[in-house]
């Protein structure tokens, strides 16, 4: 590992968390009376700019925000986390995203919808403008909750100032090569990955021809997470599966998210691929023991205590 912070640069999304959970997953038509409410920080960008900064990293976001009271409240929570919010934009008239979120009481299973509200008006310029911020970072991360757009500008911009970037491609969508082409680590899970592929994952070998098909269009290592058969990482020269970790989970929603931020974070410090996927592995696995998103991406210490005693 290196001796100062890895600095990262996370580009994309705040939505507020408006979450309930539910003895089963409705189906359509149907109403159930849900458990308590609770509300806070969330969003892709912002769950693993959080998750990145609980684990030790210089973090700055890029995002936008509506001026309104949730936008005031994101702002607060990225500030109380530690990550730097200079480019952090106010869209006046449009509302901060939201995401209504149902996590099925028993299983930790989770449904979601995004109303994206201010996260469709962070544009190339915002990005241009962080332009310093990127060319600094020793990884910029980006998901696909703001416009596809300002991702691939962001990529380029990065590619150019030789800062490698790892794209969390959710909500998964179809990707153009020319943006695949400018990623140095995507991290699809099994569903994203079949959406993007269209090859249909079952199992680790069909998890790995989809890995290769996607590391023949551009990217420079595939990390695709699989739930309960943990995460394949795979480059031109290797194969790596990682087993997950048993915990109990209570709320998988934003399990993800502290896989991403920590493997940044992991990959910033000079970890190797596949020691950096267990370092995130570990985090989402403790991620899912507790209700919420980035209040539940674990700290560094807790990381790194699960890790020794998963080693016992």
């Amino acid at each position: 590992m290196q001796n100062r912070k890895p600095i990262i640069c996370v580009i994309g999304s705040f939505v507020v968390d408006l979450m309930s959970k539910s003895p089963h997953l409705p189906k359509p038509g149907q109403t159930v009376m849900g458990g308590p409410f609770h509300m806070g920080a969330g969003g892709k960008g912002s769950n693993q700019a959080i998750a990145a900064a609980k684990l030790g990293a210089e973090v700055g976001i890029v995002a936008a925000l509506g001026r309104d009271e949730f936008g005031d409240m994101a702002y607060n929570a990225l500030v109380e986390a530690g990550v730097g919010t200079d480019g952090v934009k106010r869209v006046e008239g449009v509302s901060t995203g939201i995401a209504l979120i149902i996590v099925d009481d028993g299983s930790g299973e989770n449904m979601i919808v995004v109303a994206p509200g201010s996260n469709d008006f962070l544009n190339k310029d915002d990005v241009k403008q962080a332009k310093e911020r990127i060319a600094e970072a020793d990884y910029v991360v980006m998901q696909l909750e703001i416009p596809l757009e300002t991702v691939e500008y962001a990529a380029r911009l990065a590619q150019e100032a030789n800062t490698p970037v790892i794209l969390d491609p959710a909500p998964g969508r179809p990707l153009p090569d020319e943006l695949l082409a400018n990623v140095d680590v995507l991290t699809p899970n099994e569903d994203e990955a079949q959406i993007i592929t269209g090859i249909e994952i079952a199992d680790l070998a069909s998890a790995e021809q989809a890995a290769k098909h996607l590391l023949a269009r551009g990217p420079r290592a595939v990390v695709i997470t699989l739930g309960g058969l943990g995460a394949l990482a795979v480059t031109k020269d290797e194969t790596v599966h990682i087993p997950a970790f048993a915990v109990d989970a209570v709320d998988t929603t934003g399990a993800g998210d502290a896989f991403n931020g920590a493997l940044a974070v992991a990959l910033g410090e000079k970890l190797p691929l596949a020691e950096a996927c267990r370092f995130a592995a570990a985090a989402a696995a403790l991620s899912v023991t507790k209700v919420g998103t980035s209040i539940a991406a674990p700290c560094r210490s807790d990381v790194e205590k699960f890790l020794k005693q998963v080693r016992k």
